[in-house]
This record gives structure tokens, sequence and C-alpha cells, in this order.
């Protein structure tokens, strides 16, 4: 399928890794040309590579910086004032106990997960409207329905991030910019790795995974974790000029681990 994203400029935060990368890589194979962001210049080098080698002759840009800094975004925007699609993936997560989250570890997460989409949209939105077309997605989580008991503060980043989507898309009805959120649900991604090795106590990943769906996510109906082509397969063309009736929506690529049909 021709998804149409030939000559369209496509942003992905926290795209040096993961579910980015994937989506960084997916949007380049469809012709986009793709600004990669990663905190540092190293991170950014080795995943132009990796997406250039996964689709050869990709247009790609480079761009090393946090994102979640306020400051590097007014950078970030200097360097590449417009884009065609903004896709705000940049996200930390960590297993921790309720009462073991300090103040400045929910400030942080918030600071990462929902103020660095909100600044970008901000930065980028106004452009979109005036070119009438533009596509922003919000890669939130299955975690913002159903909050994760072991990582409470994640959770509610990824709820923030559907209120501010809808939101969005709500300002631009009636014109080409739509604004949607895509929810993931487990995924095995670097993050993920790391997390399992937090949690599992040494065990094997396949031995810890099937414990993980029976006893931690046991509603969902994929048994497995997604693999971050599977998640970005769905971002990709929700980006996409073919997507353009799908707006305002928490689309779930969670493997049926929310239970509900809406």
């Amino acid at each position: 399928m021709n998804l149409q994203l030939s000559g369209k400029l496509a942003l992905v935060s926290g795209s040096s890794k993961g579910i980015g990368l994937a989506i960084a890589t997916g949007l380049a194979r469809e012709g986009a040309h793709v600004i990669i962001n990663g905190r540092s210049a190293e991170s950014v080098q080795s995943a132009l590579a990796k997406v250039q080698q996964a689709a050869t002759g990709a247009k790609l840009e480079g761009f090393a910086g946090d994102l979640s800094d306020a400051a590097v975004v007014e950078k970030l925007v200097g360097q590449f004032p417009a884009v065609d699609i903004l896709v705000n993936n940049l996200g930390i997560f960590e297993p921790k106990p309720f009462e073991e989250i300090p103040d400045e570890d929910w400030r942080r997460f918030f600071e990462v997960n929902v103020l660095s989409g909100v600044r970008l949209s901000r930065a980028y939105l106004p452009g979109m409207k005036q070119r009438n077309w533009g596509r922003i997605v919000f890669v939130s989580s299955e975690s913002g329905v159903q909050i994760p008991v072991e990582m409470i503060h994640y959770g509610m980043t990824k709820t923030a991030q559907l209120a501010v989507s809808r939101g969005l898309a709500e300002s631009c009805a009636g014109t080409g910019v739509t604004v949607n959120a895509v929810l993931p649900g487990p995924t095995r991604s670097d993050g993920v790795d790391e997390f399992v090795k937090q949690l599992s106590g040494g065990k094997p990943f396949a031995e810890f995974e099937r414990e993980f769906f029976t006893s931690v996510r046991p509603s969902s109906l994929l048994k497995r974790f997604a693999t971050t082509d599977e998640v970005a397969n769905l971002v990709v063309y929700v980006a996409s000029p073919l997507s353009s009736a799908t707006n305002g929506a928490a689309l779930r690529v969670d493997g049926g681990t929310v239970r509900s049909c809406f």
C-alpha cells in the first residue's frame, strides 16, 4: 500500500531506539523525510545508520538533545521551523512502589512524558493549521487506561497524553490537521528488556514472559510482548494522508490487554 508519505517532513522524538526507532524506520521506508532525535550525538548517529540500512536512500536528519528541556525544544524549532508530521514518542518508565516515588520523580516523569509533547505540539501546530495539513501522534500506552500498580507515576503521564491529544484534536476541527494517540501494550523494546531484568530475578526472558502474561497482564489476548515494528505499523498509517478520517482517537495496539471493544 502506498501511504503517500513521499515528501512529508516527520519528526519523531526519542527515536534513537525502541518504538521510536521503528517508527522512524517505517516512515522512512514510506518515503518520508525523517528527523531522528536522541539525547546524544552518538545515539543519533547510530540510529541514522540503522535507518539508512533498513531504508536505502532514505532522506534523514539528526538532532541530538533532550527534548524534555524547553531550551532544547527551542533550538530544535530554530533548526527545523516546520514539520508535516510530529510523533511525540519520547518517554521514560520504571517500576517503583507508590510509597517510594518522591515528588521529584513525579515531576520528572511529567516533564519528559507529557510536557515534551506539549511544547513540540505548541511549536508546530500553528504551521500545520496555516498549511491546512498535518499529523500529530502521541505514543501513549494501555497503561494510561489500566494504570499499572507497579508504576503509577508512568500511568498518570500516559492518561495525561490522552487528554492533551483529544483536546488538540478538538482545536483542529474542520481542518486538514489530525491529532491522535496510539496506545501500545507491553512491547519488547530496549527499555522493556531492562524492565524485565529488574522484575525477573534473573529468569530467562521466555519464562518471565509466560509468567508476566499469566499474572501481571492476564487480560492480554496476544500473550506475548509485541514487537516494536507491530506498534510502528499503526503509527505510520495514522501519520499518513490515508488516515484523514481518524481524528481525536485513542487507537490501541495493545494485544487486547484492555478489556473493552471501545
